[in-house]
């Protein structure tokens, strides 16, 4: 080849989204009228600052933004402003693993040590990182009480680094596929898979596989360069939340979204777009079942799963003063997007509208359990 023919950058390989399906204005107008009292009454009176769309078949039926993305400014935000969506970076995380398992790269069953030999934890695969059943302990926390520099930025490495040298100093060890215990190393070490079985950082593989080829224009992955364009964090007075020494760290949060291109996302995990059936049901099936109750867990998705068999498949993230919904009604092809930089546990209360679109699909307890982290920060 030349060397302008090698020069030349790849191109984009497109992911064609399924087209909307037919709704009749009879039942859009019924189901904004739902949503829309609902954000009156919730979001709209309070202290809410972000964006939401409420989707049927792929067709918007309501979207609304309130407030500045950050709050000093007079600048609005619009449909273009990306948020932090916290934990719901797990869904994009669990789903590019998937990809890799359903064409042959990895398996499920693999121990994540196959592809990181240092790893001393038997027992631990790629499934049980997937659905929080490891037994590894936070970083969270461990990394403050091993007496990590908080002046200095941790890295997914440093995470794994740390598991690897000090596993001795290690508390809250548990014994892998045991029980369900929601644990943020989990999905930094899975970032650090796709980054050793891609060969591409972690942003880099996410724009190119994934962003860019769905379409989702104001989505990335947080890096240190981005600080000066995204929005800022604040707590419900809004007082603003700085960065601290954990906000480096991905594959567990730190992916930047808007309403509508979380909407794509949605729609990009239709069957036969990116993903076999079986695989979307690999993703979705409960993995927790040791407690009774309807609440469980995927591979990367929360799940409700009800008597009747009814599911209601989503994540919740909250990290520092940003707090996200995803709400993904796979059934009745509905989806509800909430995404906020000035935090307001209004925004988990996006459930009590699922029963707007199924009367079955009604919402279990609050889903506002949290891990406080140090230095203020909240994650989900």
């Amino acid at each position: 080849k030349s060397d302008s023919a090698r020069s030349k950058p790849e191109e984009i390989q497109k992911i064609h989204l399924p087209a909307p399906s037919t709704i009749s204005e009879s039942e859009r107008m019924q189901l904004s009228g739902a949503v829309s009292s609902w954000y009156d009454s919730l979001l709209k009176k309070g202290i809410f600052n972000g964006g939401i769309v409420v989707a049927k078949g792929g067709n918007i039926i309501f979207e609304k933004y309130q407030g500045q993305a950050r709050l000093e400014s007079p600048d609005p935000i619009t449909s273009n402003t990306p948020f932090h969506i916290a934990s719901v970076s797990k869904t994009f995380t669990a789903m590019a693993v998937l990809k890799f398992c359903q064409d042959g790269t990895l398996s499920l069953d693999d121990a994540f040590s196959k592809y990181f030999p240092q790893f001393p934890y038997p027992g631990v695969t790629i499934q049980t990182l997937l659905n929080h059943r490891s037994g590894l302990p936070n970083y969270v926390y461990f990394m403050d009480e091993l007496g990590w520099d908080k002046s200095r930025y941790l890295s997914n490495q440093d995470v794994l680094d740390y598991l690897v040298n000090r596993k001795a100093e290690l508390k809250n060890i548990g014994t892998p596929n045991t029980r369900f215990t929601y644990c943020n190393t989990n999905y930094a070490l899975l970032a650090l898979l796709i980054e050793k079985v891609s060969g591409e950082s972690f942003p880099v593989f996410m724009k190119k596989n994934y962003f860019d080829p769905i379409g989702m224009e104001h989505s990335f992955v947080f890096t240190r360069s981005d600080s000066a364009r995204v929005p800022l964090s604040y707590d419900y007075r809004g007082r603003l939340i700085p960065l601290n020494y954990l906000d480096l760290v991905y594959g567990d949060k730190n992916i930047y979204s808007t309403p509508q291109d979380l909407l794509k996302w949605d729609r990009a995990l239709k069957p036969g777009v990116i993903f076999r059936q079986e695989w979307l049901e690999k993703a979705y099936t409960p993995y927790s079942n040791e407690k009774p109750g309807i609440r469980n867990y995927g591979l990367g998705w929360r799940l409700n799963v009800y008597p009747d068999g009814q599911k209601l498949t989503y994540h919740n993230g909250w990290w520092h003063g940003n707090n996200a919904s995803f709400v993904r009604m796979i059934q009745e092809d509905a989806t509800i997007i909430v995404l906020g930089n000035k935090f307001t546990h209004a925004i988990y209360k996006t459930k009590y509208l699922c029963s707007s679109f199924n009367n079955k699909l009604l919402p279990d307890r609050e889903e506002e359990d949290s891990n406080r982290v140090p230095g203020g920060a909240t994650k989900k």
